[in-house]
């Protein structure tokens, strides 16, 4: 009898797990003309039960060779996002986002500061001193998310269920959404074609007379 009950409680265990494992979802994101297109922000928020918080999630943003170490950096909110300034010049990081206002004024070389961003939201981040640095934050409420590479491909894992899907990139007019539903022993595969605005960042000069950059 004891046996039968132990064996019960094993097949009860193994059914528990199987019900909450986690299905893989590939993402792969091209251009117009088929050009793999890198820095999507690929994120699920689930449309039912809870969604686990942040707890102790950090991220990290440099500055290094008068550049940010990243163009685009996804958390889910709640999360401590760095920035060491690990350049051998001064800067000013700073946001004006309505997700998240700070500034990191007259910066020096070896700091590294940190801030929890807590709502979620798009962050842009600049330079006061070096205006062609520029990278976003893009602060998710759920902790399934993943960022395209540079082949325009990303995978991601998530509990089976009922997600929103939404797609995010600096260059789109608007955010792409889809509802996804996630079997527990099967992956899935989404596709997406994006037409993209033109670039517009600030392209770094050349080296200048006085040895700056103009």
């Amino acid at each position: 009898m004891k046996s039968r009950s132990i064996q019960a409680g094993l097949a009860l265990t193994v059914a528990l797990a199987g019900a909450s494992a986690a299905s893989e979802l590939a993402i792969s994101a091209k251009g117009p003309k088929g050009e793999p297109v890198a820095d999507a922000v690929v994120s699920l928020i689930p449309l039912d039960g809870a969604v686990p918080p942040a707890t102790g999630a950090t991220a990290s943003i440099g500055q290094q060779n008068q550049e940010f170490s990243a163009y685009v950096t996804v958390v889910q909110a709640g999360a401590r996002v760095l920035f060491p300034n690990t350049d051998t010049v001064q800067h000013h990081v700073y946001s004006l986002s309505k997700a998240k206002k700070f500034e990191l004024p007259l910066y020096n070389p070896g700091q590294n500061e940190s801030f929890v961003f807590d709502v979620p939201g798009l962050v842009t981040l600049g330079c006061n001193i070096h205006d062609w640095m520029l990278a976003y934050i893009v602060v998710v409420p759920t902790p399934w998310f993943a960022k395209t590479d540079a082949a325009g491909l990303a995978t991601l894992a998530a509990p089976a269920g009922r997600y929103r899907l939404e797609l995010w990139h600096p260059r789109l007019a608007a955010l792409v959404t889809q509802e996804i539903t996630l079997g527990a022993a099967e992956a899935a595969t989404r596709d997406f074609t994006l037409t993209l605005k033109a670039d517009k960042r600030i392209r770094r000069g050349g080296a200048t007379k006085t040895g700056g950059y103009r």
